[in-house]
């Protein structure tokens, strides 16, 4: 079967249909890596999007349950130049995987004329549907999205010091496995958990997970989150740093066409080292709006936006990149340590008031 991916700037791509039979329609945003497209698929950062990947041959070493980073793919469609259809070691392919979820993949899309139309257009809306098929109507890209990843109830992982709560926006399984890594106990909370239920369990920090949409689709609940913030200390990841950011008086604004790759030099500009990292995001914290009471931590070398935030008088550690990566480098791994000598420090100061 034949399909057709259409923009909404009145651009359109063929290609050859497989997996699910049906139209999707979403934002549509490119991955750069030549690898990952198991964590890219299964993050819930990318719910609903239309995902473009760059690499001219995905699906080469199959998906393996074990790098996943949810249990379901995450995007509405998949965009590839070619589907890879060799033999594999270990787990299932690219194609089996997509219809044992009910999503459809275009291959043999010309992907770098796309990427290039995103890059000189910006983000947009896209269809994915059957060649020969009327387009539906446009619909508003949804900047609201949280509801459909994040836990519905409060779920407890491993034993240990410190204990960790995890507000959950749509959180990697790999943000999880570095906290229990570290030995600590986890209990991963739905972004609605009240203050109450979050005061009555003994933790000793939390963390704001990455997840989709827009930041300010939660401003509803940013005095909840300031209040928090002042109450342990906090670690924000990607969403979580931006909805930080907004809790202590600064303001976000969406990039022409986001930030999604495992290849984002970073500076940090207390010790001038430059880093790579990996990054999925839409929407940044704008430099000028960051209040005096918090400094700019990291930057992005490409093109200067805020990459990191730490405010001067709390506790409070916020990343823009993803320090857990899957998929990308690991040279971030020191942002959970950060974290939790930022816990150990409190706990000094309690201990001595």
């Amino acid at each position: 079967m034949k399909g057709t991916l259409s923009l909404s700037n009145g651009q359109s791509f063929e290609g050859a249909w497989k997996g699910a039979v049906k139209d999707v329609q979403g934002e549509i945003v490119f991955f750069t890596g030549m690898t990952g497209y198991e964590e890219v698929l299964t993050d819930p950062s990318y719910y609903g999007q239309i995902i473009v990947f760059s690499y001219p041959l995905m699906g080469q070493y199959g998906i393996q349950e074990v790098n996943l980073e949810s249990k379901k793919i995450q995007p509405a469609g998949i965009i590839v130049t070619e589907l890879y259809k060799g033999t594999l070691e270990r787990g299932v392919s690219l194609l089996e995987f997509a219809v044992m979820h009910n999503v459809p993949i275009m291959s043999g899309v010309d992907t770098r004329s796309v990427i290039q139309t995103i890059r000189e257009d910006g983000t947009m809306q896209a269809v994915m549907q059957l060649e020969g098929k009327p387009l539906p109507a446009w619909e508003p890209i949804r900047t609201f999205v949280v509801p459909h990843v994040t836990a519905k109830t409060a779920v407890i992982h491993g034993e240990g010091f410190p204990h960790i709560g995890l507000i959950d926006f749509g959180y990697k399984k790999s943000i999880l496995q570095a906290l229990l890594d570290r030995g600590c106990k986890v209990t991963v909370f739905p972004y609605t958990v009240s203050t109450d239920e979050l005061m009555d369990v003994p933790l000793d920090g939390l963390l704001f997970s990455n997840g989709p949409g827009d930041p300010a689709s939660l401003m509803h609940k940013i005095d909840d989150y300031r209040a928090w913030t002042n109450a342990y200390p906090t670690l924000g990841i990607c969403l979580g740093h931006q909805l930080l950011a907004i809790a202590f008086g600064a303001s976000t604004e969406k990039l022409a066409f986001g930030h999604r790759g495992a290849n984002h030099p970073v500076m940090n500009l207390k010790t001038k080292r430059v880093s790579m990292s990996s990054q999925n995001h839409s929407y940044v914290v704008k430099m000028d709006s960051v209040p005096p009471n918090v400094e700019i931590l990291y930057t992005n070398v490409n093109d200067s936006s805020v990459e990191g935030l730490q405010h001067k008088n709390l506790p409070l550690l916020t990343v823009q990149f993803h320090p857990e990566a899957s998929p990308g480098p690991a040279e971030h791994h020191e942002v959970f340590d950060e974290f939790f000598n930022l816990i150990g420090q409190e706990k000094k100061v309690s201990q001595h008031a």
